[in-house]
């Protein structure tokens, strides 16, 4: 079954040039012009990965408002803002709304096919079979690979699906630390410096929420990010 991607966007020329190629990579492509019209159908039936726009029509922040939606509906659901907005307030703003990715309209279609792919390769893992390697206890953490899952201190911590796997990076070996190059791989990750760095702040401001003295996650300056062992 072919992988359904929704894009919302208000330009008619963008949007059909980007579902077009999409669909000519090989998934199903449902476009809409704007959130009014999408979230009716969003409501019916979620895609299996959405990319929207900020600016949408009469409403200039538009695809925050639709983001924001969308994570309530789905806490995994891959989402990916493609703006023509680069300025550090915007991207910040859409991954703090819960978005997995943002990148910009100068974006080549390769690019943006491989950080599609890549959100949809993470999802995969939903799929395998159970293993008991794929629960994995450090201390006060429990993550849960097939759930897609993690627990500090025994609650919930609901992250994104790339911040999940940031997440795992780290885990795998606490102590060992991971520079942005290393993260992206392991996670999967086509993002740039700016984009791990907000991943990384959002994903300590979900831990301190439920736990107001978390400090596992260190920051190595120059180096990268590490989870502290013991």
């Amino acid at each position: 079954m072919l992988k359904r991607i929704a894009i919302v966007e208000d330009d008619a020329t963008i949007r059909k040039n980007y579902a077009d190629a999409l669909a000519r990579g090989g998934y199903e492509v449902e476009a809409y012009a704007s959130r009014l019209v999408a979230m009716p159908a969003f409501k019916l039936r979620l895609p299996d990965l959405a990319v929207i726009d900020i600016g949408l029509g009469d409403e200039v922040d538009g695809g925050f408002t639709l983001c924001r939606d969308l994570r309530a509906m789905s806490a995994t659901l891959p989402i990916i803002f493609l703006s023509a907005r680069d300025s550090d307030i915007d991207i910040v703003s859409g991954l703090r709304l819960g978005a997995d990715d943002y990148v910009t309209k100068d974006v080549s279609m390769p690019h943006l096919s491989a950080r599609i792919a890549a959100l949809f390769r993470r999802l995969e893992a939903l799929r395998q079979p159970a293993r008991a390697e794929d629960v994995l206890h450090r201390g006060e953490l429990m993550l849960d690979i097939n759930r897609l899952s993690i627990q500090w201190r025994k609650q919930d911590v609901v992250l994104t699906v790339t911040e999940f796997w940031m997440i795992h990076a780290l885990v795998k070996f606490p102590g060992h630390v991971k520079n942005r190059d290393q993260l992206m791989r392991e996670a999967e990750l086509v993002v740039d410096d700016n984009t791990i760095t907000s991943h990384m702040k959002r994903i300590r401001k979900k831990f301190v929420a439920g736990d107001a003295g978390f400090d596992q996650i260190e920051t190595v300056y120059g180096m990268g990010y590490r989870w502290k062992a013991g």
